[in-house]
Parts: structure tokens; C-alpha cells; sequence
């Protein structure tokens, strides 16, 4: 299980990277030169922090779903509830799928926090709490990947598959700065919806296939993992 789940989360930031440029662009740039430390410095600090932010996040994730699972299992009437919540991620990853974009209020709310975290980058090392900061930021690509690494049902599991999808849309990030100049002038056909609905795609098979391991195992299967 956790070979899917890694290879999932991957991809989902490696596809997802057109998305990642077009949101993050501009934050990433504002990284790169701010505070008088090195641009390398700046940015191995600031991806360092985000791997560990995004790490960090996957094994909470993963712990409160292992935890649901075993009240699922001792509880009877918690039963529908741990249902619930892979239909929700199943409900989240069709909206993805059908809208080809993430909701309004989230960007919103993404703007909101970058305007916390924008301080942190002119203070010494604050590139390193920008970039763990930056698993706050909400973004639905993210917690469809963070959906997808609570399925691991342990924290080892969950940190290791949200490390994957750091890894992979990290990838692009590294781009930013170099493509910021060139996005502002073509953002809204960089901002295509294909990265979304494939990443939306592969939370909807992730989910499928915890539901069917449900109805055949039970939530006793997450408590082993």
C-alpha cells in the first residue's frame, strides 16, 4: 500500500506543477530575494522547510486517521463515520475532476495566510519557517495530497507520501523565480485545469480503493498498516 500511495502523491505534484508555478510564482519569488543570506541558502532553507512542513502534515494527517480506524473498529457507531470520510475524499476529488480548479474561498484564504507568512522571509533564517509555513497555505492540490497520505493510516507512512508529493512539485518551484517574469504575462494559460482534474482523478481511484478495502476488510485492515 504504501508503494501506491507514494507513487500517487508523486505524481499528483508532478502533474499538478502547472498549477504549483501559476499559485506560487509569485510567493516563490518574493522567497528567492528576499533577506541578505545567499539565493542558495534562501532556497534550500525555504524548500528544506517546506519538505518538513508537508512531512509534518502527512504524519498528522495519517495519525488521526490510524486513530479513527481503531475507534472505528472498537466503536460500532463510529463505523459510518470513518465511512463518511473516504466518501468525502471520493466527493472531494470529483469536484476536482468536474471543476478543474480549486473553490474560490480557498485562494482567498491562501492570500490570507501569505500575508502572514510574507514577514517571516526578511528575518534571519525565516526562510526555513516560510517554507514550513507554507503547509498551512490552503490550497486544494495540497490537501488532496494530504487526503491521499491520511489513507496510510500511520504517521511514518503519511510523512513519507506528503515527502513524495514535496518532491515532486517542488520541482517546479525551483522554476518560479526563473518563471515568474514569464507567467505574468501568460498566467491565465499556464493556470490550465488539466494538472487539477488528473490530480482530482487520482484521489478519486485512491478513494474507490479504500472504500473497497473497507467493505472487505473493515477499518481493522488501516489499523494494521
Amino acid at each position: 500500500m504504501l508503494t501506491s500511495l507514494l507513487w500517487t502523491t508523486l505524481i499528483m505534484g508532478l502533474v499538478g506543477g502547472p498549477h504549483c508555478l501559476a499559485m506560487c510564482a509569485a510567493p516563490c519569488a518574493v522567497v528567492a530575494s528576499g533577506g541578505g543570506a545567499p539565493l542558495r541558502s534562501r532556497w534550500l532553507g525555504f524548500h528544506g522547510g517546506r519538505l518538513l512542513g508537508y512531512s509534518g502534515l502527512g504524519a498528522l494527517a495519517a495519525w488521526a486517521m490510524g486513530e479513527m480506524a481503531w475507534l472505528a473498529t472498537n466503536t460500532a457507531w463510529l463505523r459510518p463515520v470513518w465511512t463518511g470520510m473516504h466518501l468525502a475524499i471520493l466527493f472531494w476529488g470529483g469536484l476536482m475532476v468536474l471543476q478543474g480548479q480549486q473553490p474560490r474561498w480557498l485562494e482567498t484564504a491562501g492570500r490570507t495566510v501569505w500575508g502572514w507568512v510574507q514577514p517571516l522571509v526578511r528575518r534571519p533564517s525565516g526562510t526555513v519557517l516560510a517554507g514550513m509555513a507554507w503547509a498551512l497555505l490552503p490550497c486544494g492540490l495540497l490537501y488532496s495530497a494530504v487526503l491521499t497520505a491520511a489513507l496510510a493510516a500511520n504517521p511514518g507512512f503519511g510523512a513519507l507520501s506528503m515527502l513524495a508529493f514535496g518532491v515532486g512539485s517542488g520541482l517546479w518551484l525551483w522554476l518560479a523565480p526563473v518563471a515568474w517574469r514569464f507567467l505574468q504575462g501568460s498566467v491565465a494559460r499556464w493556470r490550465s485545469d488539466w494538472g487539477t482534474r488528473t490530480a482530482g482523478a487520482m484521489l478519486v481511484g485512491v478513494a474507490l480503493w479504500a472504500l473497497w478495502l473497507d467493505a472487505v476488510h473493515g477499518p481493522e485492515l488501516w489499523c494494521a498498516t
